[in-house]
């Protein structure tokens, strides 16, 4: 029997391509995220389209970010009979998603199979404009899944928790097998929905983030250690944490309270 012809060229190493092509997997994916008529979708780096045709298909309208050149005219060649897709030529690290919003009612809804070697700065990078975004379901390395949602206590909890956690509601969803992909990744990967949060009241990101950049510095020391040169022990108290304690067992809302001190002691 001969092979279906692929248009598409090989995945690349350098944009950190690995296509999915497990149709059960992108069913799952497509109903975890449960897009709608009406809604502001956005998909991040649609490849060869696994998502993309079923996210046209399930909603009216739909932008994506894609850098590799190469995929862009066959993506629009596939797609080109789809006239609510609108296709940008862009690096997604440095996208001014916000433009998109063409409705202040319609928040975004942002879905993607990401890159793993740019996992970290485009989550913030996406946070950074969280005002605008209702949701966001994202295939990453399980194992920076885990590390995002783990709890204190958790071998896997630290900074990225907090800062992940204190900006969103985080749920790791299920595991995908490296099989799923071509080519296979070493690492399994695994869904994650994200929800911004609104806080009536917060502490500044920069100010957390010194706290718990601090704190995570050194994590087989105590909390005391880590942070004597912004908090004293009689603080600490005061927040109930035991200086002795490590920075892994203390709560995210325990950090913020940390930091709102810190400030309150330093204006």
């Amino acid at each position: 029997m001969a092979r279906k012809f692929n248009p598409y060229p090989k995945a690349r190493k350098r944009f950190g391509q690995n296509f999915l092509h497990d149709q059960g997997v992108i069913e799952d994916i497509i109903t975890t995220f449960s897009p709608q008529p009406g809604q502001q979708l956005v998909e991040i780096g649609p490849g060869r389209g696994a998502l993309t045709g079923l996210l046209l298909a399930a909603g009216d309208s739909l932008d994506v970010i894609e850098l590799d050149r190469d995929l862009i005219p066959l993506l629009r060649i596939q797609f080109a009979t789809q006239e609510h897709l609108r296709i940008h030529e862009a690096d997604a690290l440095s996208f001014d998603y916000k433009q998109l919003q063409t409705d202040p009612n319609k928040l975004l809804r942002i879905i993607g199979n990401l890159p793993y070697n740019i996992t970290t700065p485009l989550l913030f990078h996406l946070l950074s404009q969280a005002d605008h975004i209702q949701d966001m379901c994202f295939m990453l390395q399980k194992e920076v899944v885990e590390r995002m949602c783990a709890q204190p206590g958790s071998k896997t909890y630290g900074k990225l928790s907090i800062m992940v956690q204190y900006q969103c509601e985080a749920e790791n969803i299920f595991t995908v097998p490296a099989t799923a992909f071509e080519p296979m990744p070493k690492v399994e990967s695994a869904i994650i929905y994200l929800r911004p949060r609104q806080f009536p009241t917060q502490v500044p990101l920069a100010a957390l983030n010194e706290i718990v950049s601090q704190a995570f510095s050194q994590r087989r020391k105590t909390i005391a250690n880590t942070l004597k040169n912004k908090l004293t022990e009689i603080q600490l108290f005061a927040e109930e944490i035991d200086p002795k304690q490590r920075p892994e067992t203390i709560s995210l809302i325990q950090y913020v309270n940390l930091t709102r001190r810190w400030i309150s002691e330093t204006t």
